[in-house]
């Protein structure tokens, strides 16, 4: 089998130390090898033998080692954040990224309410005064976090843990994300506020964001500027997010009265000047450093990978479209409804290809569809292209094709109808279909002809005039080529006029087959189509 070793398992190269508990359970299914601390070019060499590879936060897995890895088929993250994997050439090599984002998320969020803690009782500096002989309770003198506001910005899973922690201290929560409404910040309990007045008016202020070109260095001097004086920053996200030049700066001039900083734009972090301020607290990168956080996000990875290696949806993919199970459950037929009538529809087209519209009708038309649309455009461009559910939108902005997608929940008798429309230079082809009960698929609609057809095996998709003896020849040709129809669906608009006839057969029909059902009085298209 492709993309496994010669016992028939697939191979997993584990680059950075995870909990025995994630190895064992990627050891049940798959080979593994642990290899760390490997160079980038020692990745490289190492990764063309294996199909999936894991890491923490350690390894760099760059363009370079992901063009090495031909039966690379996931990278699995240990964690959450993934500005150590290049995601865009993962996606344009069609790898899946997966990652872990909720199993360190109680561990993260406790480590910054830890820091915050710390630096209103200014601890490390009286912890390490007291062990150096000293007594100087007044030195030391701190401030209550109860009804100081706290400004976090990015409100995701750990940002949220955050904001419900410092709720139960007694203290104010006021946020920035462009992404979560007025309502779920009202549910929690939190004020969101332009990313300008959490600044201006935060006591405590801590981020919690992805580092992304777009939030490097979010936090800079003009920011500082903003900011109340005696104000302190905590930042257990991401080095780089918070300029750290910016940050020695407003600290010296006592803008800000303290930092906790546990993750550096270089780590470890050299010669920063960060370790020479003491009201500058620092961790290494401590923020997931929890046994129960290790084992979490270890155990999950692995059930990522291998779920990704079976060929079977996965819940936290970072290069795929996220739906969630209960969804996922719902929507599941669909998803090979629509990628067998992305093939059909591939092998029914000719000339060169300018759009294709994905409908949805009915029930399914409420549906989050984003998945199942992706699926169809799969089914169609594996025809062209060597292609899969991560770079399928990927490959047809490629290939200048103009993807789009209507709804509507008027289904034609229908409880739910998907279909495709390609339009080439020199034709335009629609199919549709439906899923009866749980998981009969079929193909309803040819080119706007009523067919009932199962969308399986050998298909013979014959366009002909409706009159007598044209049926009854290609039949013959078929019999008398030992090619036995397994069922018949025709589909018509009226006597006499153009219609449509599906053969579900048994054997692949050979080129000359076709051209003499061709030259039947009466057909003018045949195509032979292989689901």
């Amino acid at each position: 089998m492709t993309g496994t070793n010669e016992q028939g398992k697939p191979k997993i190269l584990v680059a950075d130390s995870i909990s025995d508990e994630g190895l064992r359970k990627l050891q049940e299914f798959a080979k593994v090898d642990v290899a760390l601390k490997l160079s980038e070019d020692e990745l490289a060499e190492r990764i063309k033998s294996y199909d999936a590879l894991i890491v923490r936060s350690g390894t760099k897995v760059t363009r370079k080692i992901i063009e090495a890895g031909t039966r690379l088929r996931v990278i699995g993250r240990a964690g959450v954040g993934v500005d150590n994997i290049d995601v865009d050439a993962a996606t344009e090599h069609g790898v899946l990224v997966v990652n872990a984002p909720e199993a360190n998320t109680i561990s993260a969020a406790e480590h910054t309410i830890a820091l915050l803690l710390s630096l209103s009782r200014k601890i490390p500096r009286a912890d390490k005064s007291l062990k150096a002989g000293e007594w100087n309770r007044r030195k030391y003198m701190g401030v209550e976090v109860r009804g100081k506001t706290l400004g976090i910005i990015g409100l995701g899973r750990i940002g949220t843990e955050v904001a419900r922690l410092a709720l139960g201290l007694g203290m104010k929560v006021v946020a920035y994300d462009p992404y979560v409404s007025q309502e779920r910040a009202k549910e929690l309990g939190i004020s969101l506020l332009p990313f300008d007045k959490v600044l201006s008016i935060a006591d405590f202020l801590t981020v919690h964001v992805p580092l992304t070109d777009e939030t490097y260095h979010m936090i800079s001097d003009k920011e500082f500027e903003i900011m109340k004086n005696s104000v302190r920053i905590i930042n257990t996200a991401r080095g780089g997010i918070i300029d750290e030049a910016a940050l020695v700066r407003a600290i010296k001039s006592g803008k800000v009265a303290g930092a906790a900083i546990d993750v550096f734009e270089q780590e470890p972090p050299k010669d920063s000047e960060l370790l020479t301020l003491e009201e500058i607290i620092v961790t290494p990168h401590l923020g997931a450093s929890t046994e129960e956080a290790q084992r979490g996000v270890a155990v999950v990875i692995a059930e990522e990978v291998c779920r990704a290696l079976r060929g079977e949806p996965v819940k936290n993919a970072v290069n795929l479209v996220y739906v969630p199970a209960e969804i996922l459950d719902a929507i599941k037929p669909f998803l090979t409804l629509a990628e067998r009538l992305g093939r059909l529809a591939a092998q029914l087209v000719s000339g060169r290809i300018e759009s294709v519209n994905i409908s949805y009708q009915g029930e399914i038309a409420t549906k989050d569809t984003r998945l199942i649309s992706i699926a169809m455009l799969r089914g169609f461009l594996s025809q062209f292209a060597d292609v899969n559910y991560v770079n399928a939108q990927l490959i047809a902005r490629k290939m200048g094709i103009k993807v789009t997608e209507t709804k509507t929940e008027d289904a034609e008798n229908f409880s739910s109808l998907i279909g495709i429309t390609v339009k080439t230079d020199e034709a335009e082809r629609t199919v549709a279909g439906t899923v009866f009960g749980k998981n009969d698929l079929r193909i309803v609609k040819i080119d706007g002809y009523r067919v009932d057809a199962v969308p399986s095996g050998y298909m013979l998709i014959c366009s002909y005039i409706d009159k007598p003896r044209v049926i009854g020849p290609v039949g013959v040709i078929l019999g008398d080529h030992g090619i036995n129809i397994a069922a018949m669906q025709v589909g018509r608009e009226k006597i006499g006029g153009r219609a449509v006839m599906v053969l579900n057969v048994d054997n692949p029909v050979g080129e000359d087959v076709l051209e003499k059902v061709k030259t039947v009085d009466g057909i003018f298209d045949v195509k032979l189509v292989k689901l």
